[in-house]
């Protein structure tokens, strides 16, 4: 059977609801979604097949100035992404105003001369007739090929925006296998849940601090899952705070986590969590590729 393919970049500034519409889209939860800046730090695949075409986006960090080796990496993740697709969706808030982040991706778009979308999310937050300004403001800066309003969170314009990525697929073959909604290992997304979880619970800069590794994941005879994570953060103080008094803040951290991997496993989970320190991981090439994000450029 002929099929169709596309490949589509998710872009834009932090908690304009890239991963929200990446989860809608696919109906599954393959990316992490908090309400703090920099929750996504790789770059995901999402796959939808619809009828002979299928659709492939990629969720990309939100585009911000960069502070440490991390952010360098996050930065050039989102550069790169746009690079050889066959569309780029820039997503923005309902701001009648265009932003220096978004300047700055459409300045890399018209560079790469890719095809351009402008997605306004979070509709459901705005009055009808304000989106009238924001329109204008984004059409009179950039000639986009669509502008599409939507709301990620509800669904509302999903299936018409579907309809409109698939314009831009190409005949080809299908570039993952049909039944699959991410290029992300069950323990990625597993590690990615707990990093949601310390992002939820903690404040101020600790979780930003953090990464997660599963040292651990294996069924056991009884379709119970063993898991096993190592939360790594920077200073010691830190550690004391995600552990808490008498441990308090990990078990809590751990149960919130522990639920929602039971969610995405279909199965019971037994989860095992310790606290380590790496000092000064965000600055580091090397420790940053070993801590779960292999694109960082080594020391």
């Amino acid at each position: 059977m002929d099929t169709k393919t596309a490949m589509i970049t998710l872009t834009g500034r932090p908690n304009a609801g890239k991963s929200t519409l990446i989860n809608a889209l696919t109906g599954e939860k393959i990316a992490i979604v908090t309400h703090k800046p920099q929750t996504t730090r790789g770059r995901i695949f999402g796959v939808v097949n619809r009828g002979g075409t299928q659709l492939v986006f990629a969720d990309t960090p939100g585009f911000h100035s960069a502070k440490t080796r991390l952010d360098d990496h996050m930065a050039d993740i989102v550069r790169r992404s746009m690079d050889g697709v066959d569309a780029v969706a820039l997503i923005v808030e309902p701001v009648a105003g265009v932003g220096d982040p978004e300047r700055r991706i459409l300045e890399r778009v018209a560079s790469a001369d890719t095809p351009a979308l402008l997605i306004i999310n979070k509709i459901d937050t705005v009055k009808k007739e304000s989106l009238l300004g924001v329109i204008a403001a984004y059409a009179d800066y950039y000639e986009f090929d669509s502008i599409i309003p939507v709301s990620a969170k509800y669904g509302d314009g999903l299936d018409g925006l579907l309809t409109v990525f698939e314009g831009y697929a190409t005949e080809g073959p299908a570039l993952f296998p049909k039944g699959m909604v991410t290029d992300q290992s069950d323990s990625a997304i597993v590690a990615e849940l707990v990093r949601e979880k310390l992002l939820f619970c903690l404040a101020h800069e600790v979780p930003h601090g953090t990464a997660v590794e599963i040292t651990r994941f294996a069924e056991r005879d009884d379709g119970i899952i063993d898991v096993e994570a190592t939360i790594y953060c920077e200073k010691e103080s830190h550690k004391a705070i995600i552990i808490g008094k008498n441990g308090e803040m990990l078990k809590k951290i751990g149960s919130l986590a522990r639920a929602d991997i039971e969610r995405f496993m279909g199965a019971g989970v037994f989860l095992k969590t310790w606290v380590r320190v790496k000092a000064g991981w965000r600055d580091s090439g090397a420790l940053i590729g070993e801590l779960g994000y292999p694109d960082a450029r080594a020391d």
